[in-house]
Formats: C-alpha cells, sequence, structure tokens
C-alpha cells in the first residue's frame, strides 16, 4: 500500500472520528445547531412536565427564564401529577406560566378538553393554554387520517377557547404541522418545534413560540429527564407583556 493510500485511508477515518465526536456532542446538547440571539429573541421559556422532576422555579428564573408551557393532562384522562406544584412553583417565582395538553389521536376533542378543564384553573395573566400537536408511539409510520383528526382537534380547540376565553396555541413539529395543522388553522397562534434550523414557515406564516432545542441544561431540574426543552417567543419583552392578556 502506498504512502499516499495511507495518508488518504487516515485522512477519511479522522473525518468520520469528527463527524461522531460532533454528532455525540450535539445530541448530549453539549453544541446547539439552533442559537438564537438575545437580541432578536430576548423574551426565554422553557417546557417541561413531571420528566424534569422536581423544579427549583427560582433557579430557572434566575437564567433567565421568562415563561414556562407547564404539562397539564394528555388524552382524555392521564392529568400530569406534578402540574399544580409546577404551577404555583412558576408563579410564585415571576415565571409566566401556560398549560398544555397533549393531543390523542385516540380520545374525542372533546373528552380531552374535560380533561384538561377539570385540571388547570383559570388565573388571570396565564399565558393561553397550548395543544400539542404530534407523532407518538406507530403514528408516525401509520399517520390517522386528516379529516377526523382535524375534526377531533378543532372540537378541542374550540371547548378550551369556550372555556378560558382566548384561543389556545398549536404545538407542532414540521411533520404535525405539514400533515395536520396547515392551512386548517391560520387563525390560532403556533408553537413550533425546530432544533435544527431556524423555523420558515410555508406561505410565510408567522409563529409566536419556537422551541429551538430539546437539549436545554438549566440549574433547578432534577429528573429522569436530564434535559429541558428551550423556547423562545417572537417579540419583544412589551410584546410579551401584553401577549394573551
Amino acid at each position: 500500500m502506498g504512502s499516499g493510500v495511507r495518508r488518504w485511508i487516515a485522512a477519511v477515518g479522522g473525518v468520520c472520528v469528527l463527524t461522531l465526536l460532533f454528532a455525540g456532542l450535539v445530541v448530549r446538547g453539549v453544541i446547539r445547531l439552533n442559537t438564537p440571539p438575545w437580541s432578536r429573541y430576548p423574551v426565554r421559556g422553557v417546557d417541561v412536565s413531571h420528566y424534569q422532576g422536581s423544579i427549583d422555579w427560582e433557579a430557572l428564573r434566575a437564567q433567565g427564564v421568562d415563561f414556562a408551557f407547564i404539562k397539564a393532562t394528555e388524552g382524555s384522562s392521564m392529568q400530569d401529577d406534578r402540574f399544580l406544584q409546577n404551577l404555583d412553583g412558576a408563579l410564585s417565582a415571576g415565571v409566566r406560566a401556560g398549560a398544555y395538553h397533549f393531543f390523542s389521536f385516540d380520545s374525542s376533542g372533546r373528552a380531552q378538553a374535560e380533561n384538561f378543564i377539570r385540571a388547570v384553573p383559570l388565573i388571570r395573566g396565564m399565558l393561553p393554554c397550548a395543544v400539542d400537536v404530534e407523532f407518538y408511539g406507530d403514528k408516525a409510520a401509520n399517520p390517522p387520517d386528516v379529516a377526523p383528526t382535524r375534526r377531533e382537534l378543532r372540537a378541542l380547540l374550540e371547548a378550551l377557547e369556550a372555556a378560558y376565553g382566548r384561543k389556545p396555541v398549536i404545538y407542532a413539529t414540521q411533520s404535525s404541522y405539514r400533515k395536520y395543522v396547515a392551512g386548517a388553522f391560520d387563525d390560532y397562534d403556533l408553537w413550533i418545534r425546530n432544533v435544527y434550523l431556524y423555523p420558515m414557515m410555508p406561505e410565510g406564516r408567522d409563529w409566536t413560540f419556537w422551541q429551538y432545542s430539546d437539549k436545554g441544561k438549566l440549574d433547578g431540574c432534577e429528573g429522569v429527564e436530564p434535559y429541558i426543552d428551550l423556547n423562545v417567543f417572537c417579540g419583544s419583552e412589551a410584546e410579551f407583556e401584553a401577549y394573551g392578556r
């Protein structure tokens, strides 16, 4: 084997090692592909559930967390057992909070709304509630039909608006947005997930919240999930203060 071939093999091997190292750092959240500039997005937030365990909300507030979407319910019966504790902690620390519901493709929208309404009190100044629409289990490989999904999602959204007096926010991944949300719920504010790139929405649609990382590391969280989702609000601090009130 000639020296040129050996050098080529060594170079390729080095590139492979560096690529794997870089990928590992991205997966562990050491390197973030998305880093929204503070100058453009000064309002920062998190979203949490029981997976984050006991949360020190004062510590999160001290690290610049302005808002939090807190999981309250899932489907027609599940209620997050840390919701009320998290809500009280966030509000006490001066973190503006909103509750979110994880949408089930297998339950009626009305039943899901009733579950949420049982769990979430109406508190002045909270963020609008949010509905998380994303694939789970085998749903990505076998996506439910569009028409019935949209029908049940709309029933849920309208019931929540009637109960709380404000339109909910819709959370979606890129794939669930394209499948179920695009072109059907344009009058709802959008909370979009894109942990790799800046979210460029079809037809130039605006987004209100952007989940830019699922590998955040903040002091104050002690749970089975070592990471916390990071978000920004699209607007100024004054606009956020007025938002949803």
